[in-house]
C-alpha cells in the first residue's frame, strides 16, 4: 500500500511541439505567471523549473521549448537539444497535444517519448474547443495504441479545466523523497532572467508575424534602490529594419512594450519598477554559437 503521508518530490517534464500550451499549463498549475506565452511558436527557448509544493508533495516542473523540425540555426538546434535532454532525468513526462490536431512535429515528439521508461501522461489540451466530440474518441484510441502505458487526461490549460485530476495523477507517480527546494520557492531562474523573458514576451505579442525569431533580450542593470527596482534591458536584433519595427513610429511601439512589461514585473517582483529599454543591432547572433553562449544559451 502507498503511504499517503510520505514526503514526495520529483521532476516532471512538460513536452510537446511548439504552441500546444505547455507554458500556459505551467502557469496555471503554479497559480501565477512564470513562463512567458504568446501565439507564436517557439516562444519558450530555455528549460525553466516551476516548483509547486503542496503539503507533502513537491512537483518540480520542467517547461521545455517546443520540439520542431527546423534545425537550420544554432538557436533552433539549442532549443531541440534542450527539450530532448529534459526527457532523460525526470520522474514523469507530460506530453501535451492540441485536441485532435496532429502534425509532423507531434510525431517527432512521440518518437522521443516512446523511449521514455518512466510514467507518461498524455494531456489532451484545448478539449473545450472541440466542436464535434465524436472526433475525439478515435484520436484518443490511436494515441493510446502509440503509447500503450500512458495515462490520458483531457484538459484546458487556459481555463484550468481538469488540472486537479492531472496533478493528482502526477503526485501518485512521484517518488518518496525529501523536498529539494524550500516550500516558498517557485523557480530556479534568477529575477534577471524572468525580467528579460517578460520583455521578450511583450515584443512577440506586439509584433505577431512582423518580426522573425532573431531577437533576444539582455538585462544590463537590475538594482533595487529604496522602494524602486531599476531595470535596464537591451533588445538585440539582427538588422536595422528590425530595430525600426520594434521602436515603431515616434517610439510608440517600444513605449507600449515597456509599459506592458513593467506592469507584469511589478506584480512578479512586488515592487515599483523603472524600466529602460534600448534596441541594438548585433548581426547574426542567432546562428553564432559563441554569441549564443554569451547570451545565456548554455552548451550547444
Amino acid at each position: 500500500m502507498t503511504d499517503t503521508t510520505a514526503t514526495r518530490c520529483g521532476y516532471v517534464a512538460i513536452v510537446g511541439r511548439p504552441n500546444v500550451g505547455k507554458s500556459t499549463l505551467l502557469n496555471h498549475i503554479l497559480g501565477q505567471k512564470l513562463a512567458i506565452t504568446s501565439r507564436k511558436p517557439q516562444t519558450t527557448r530555455h528549460n525553466m523549473l516551476g516548483i509547486k509544493t503542496e503539503g507533502a508533495v513537491q512537483a518540480i516542473y520542467v517547461d521545455t521549448p517546443g520540439m520542431h523540425k527546423n534545425n537550420e540555426k544554432a538557436l533552433n538546434r539549442y532549443m531541440n537539444k534542450t527539450a530532448s535532454a529534459a526527457l532523460k532525468d525526470v520522474d514523469v513526462v507530460i506530453f501535451v497535444v492540441d485536441r485532435t490536431r496532429w502534425t509532423d512535429e507531434d510525431q517527432l515528439v512521440l518518437e522521443r517519448v516512446q523511449y521514455v521508461e518512466g510514467p507518461v501522461i498524455l494531456a489532451i489540451n484545448k478539449t473545450d474547443r472541440i466542436e464535434d466530440k465524436g472526433d475525439l474518441m478515435p484520436h484518443l484510441e490511436w494515441l493510446q495504441s502509440q503509447l500503450p502505458k500512458a495515462s490520458i487526461v483531457p484538459i484546458s490549460a487556459q481555463h484550468g479545466h481538469n488540472l486537479e485530476a492531472l496533478e493528482s495523477l502526477i503526485a501518485g507517480h512521484l517518488p518518496e523523497n525529501d523536498h529539494f527546494f524550500p516550500e516558498d520557492q517557485i523557480t530556479d531562474r534568477s529575477s534577471r532572467f524572468l525580467a528579460a523573458e517578460l520583455v521578450r514576451e511583450k515584443i512577440m505579442r506586439q509584433l505577431g508575424a512582423e518580426l522573425p525569431y532573431q531577437i533576444t533580450v539582455e538585462i544590463e542593470e537590475f538594482k533595487q534602490q529604496g522602494r524602486t527596482l531599476h531595470i535596464h534591458a537591451l533588445i538585440l536584433v539582427e538588422r536595422d529594419g528590425q530595430k525600426k519595427i520594434i521602436i515603431g513610429d515616434k517610439g510608440e511601439r517600444i513605449k507600449r512594450i515597456g509599459s506592458d512589461a513593467r506592469r507584469d514585473m511589478e506584480v512578479l517582483f512586488d515592487s515599483k519598477v523603472m524600466l529602460n529599454l534600448w534596441v541594438k543591432v548585433k548581426g547574426g547572433w542567432s546562428d553564432d554559437e559563441r554569441a549564443l553562449r554569451s547570451l545565456g544559451y548554455g552548451d550547444l
